[in-house]
C-alpha cells in the first residue's frame, strides 16, 4: 500500500461534502505493507469517508489485535484465515447486518471478493477492488510499505518456491501466485486463489453469491510498476505458456468456464472496468472524484 498517494486521496474525500440520502456502511481491507489504521493512509481515508457522507458508518478491517499485528499478518498470515476472521467479525457487527459496500485496496480487493462469495451474510452490495489482482500475480518488482525485513523475507520465501506448502501456508503473496507455465502445479497447489477463482474444487456457492453482487467495479493502474501482469486488476492474466502476452477476462479459463458467473455479471452491466493512467495506488483528485466515490453514495 502506498502511503504518500492514500493520505493525498484525503482531500478528495472532504471535498464531498454532503449525501442527499442515508448510505449503506463502509467495509475497507487495506493492502500489503500497510494497515487498518495508520494515519497517514487507512485512518484517514476513514475520517475522510465518515466526512464527506454524514451519518455513515466506517469499518477498516484490523486482522490481529494491534496495528503491527495487522502489518505483519499481510505478509505472514494465511489468506484462508484472514478471511474467516474477517467474515466472523462482519457478522459480529450489529451496524452492518443490513448490508454494506466495500472498498478493498491492492491485495484487499480480493480478500473481499473472497468474503462476498464465502460468506454471503450481511450482504456486500457493491464492491470496488483499487487495484486487486482477481487472476493473481507472477512476479513482484517492488514491494510496498515501511517494512524492509517483510519484505524482504517475502523475496526469499517466493525463491524457495511459491507453491512449496510451507511457503504456501505462511506467505500471503504466494497464495496468489499463478505460475502461467504451471498451471496444474498452480491448480493442485495453490492454497487461496486456485480455489476463490473456482479451478481447484469447483463450489456452487462461490458463483452465486458473486452475482449477489450489485456492482463489483475493476480499478486497474494503466502504469503499474508493482503488480505484474496489471490487467489482473481487470480479472484478465497472461496467456498460458508466456510471461509478456496478455489477454483480456474474456479469454482466461475463469470467465471461458464460467466458474465465477463472470458472463452474467457482465451481461447484467454489473462489471465496470475504469482505468487510472498511474502507477499503483497513485490516483489523481478528479479520478477519485468521479470514478469512485459515486459507488458508495
Amino acid at each position: 500500500m502506498c502511503f504518500r498517494s492514500l493520505s493525498a486521496l484525503v482531500l478528495v474525500l472532504a471535498a464531498c461534502s454532503h449525501v442527499s440520502q442515508a448510505v449503506l456502511p463502509i467495509v475497507m481491507w487495506h493492502g500489503m505493507g500497510d494497515s487498518c489504521c495508520n494515519p497517514l493512509s487507512m485512518g484517514s481515508i476513514k475520517k475522510a469517508f465518515e466526512s464527506a457522507l454524514p451519518g455513515v458508518y466506517v469499518r477498516s478491517l484490523e486482522i490481529g489485535d494491534s496495528v503491527v499485528k495487522d502489518t505483519e499478518n499481510g505478509f505472514l498470515m494465511n489468506a484462508n484465515d484472514q478471511i474467516t476472521q474477517v467474515c466472523a467479525k462482519l457478522k459480529q457487527d450489529p451496524k452492518l447486518a443490513d448490508g454494506f459496500n466495500a472498498i478493498g485496496f491492492s491485495q484487499g480487493g480480493q480478500f473481499l471478493r473472497a468474503v462476498a462469495q464465502r460468506c454471503p451474510e450481511p450482504q456486500m452490495h457493491n464492491l470496488v477492488s483499487v487495484g486487486g489482482q482477481h487472476q493473481g500475480v507472477y512476479g513482484f518488482p517492488r514491494c510496498p510499505g515501511a517494512n524492509s525485513t517483510l519484505c524482504e523475507i517475502m523475496r526469499k520465501l517466493l525463491d524457495v518456491g511459491a507453491y512449496v506448502s510451507f511457503v504456501q501456508d505462511h506467505l500471503v503473496q504466494a497464495e496468489y501466485w499463478q505460475d502461467p507455465f504451471h498451471y496444474d502445479e498452480y491448480v493442485e497447489k495453490n492454497v487461496f486463489l486456485a480455489d476463490i477463482n473456482n479451478e481447484k474444487t469447483y463450489n456452487a456457492a462461490y458463483k452465486t453469491n458473486l452475482q449477489k453482487l450489485s456492482n463489483l467495479v475493476l480499478v486497474r493502474f494503466m502504469r503499474d510498476t508493482m503488480v505484474q501482469p496489471s490487467i489482473s486488476e481487470w480479472f484478465g492474466f497472461y496467456k498460458p505458456n508466456s510471461d509478456k502476452e496478455t489477454v483480456s477476462m474474456k479469454d482466461t479459463r475463469v470467465y471461458q468456464k464460467d466458474l465465477l458467473g463472470l458472463q452474467e455479471m457482465e451481461a447484467a452491466g454489473k462489471i465496470h472496468f475504469l482505468a487510472s493512467d498511474s502507477d499503483h495506488l497513485q490516483m489523481n483528485q478528479t479520478f477519485f472524484e468521479e470514478q469512485i466515490m459515486p459507488w458508495f453514495k
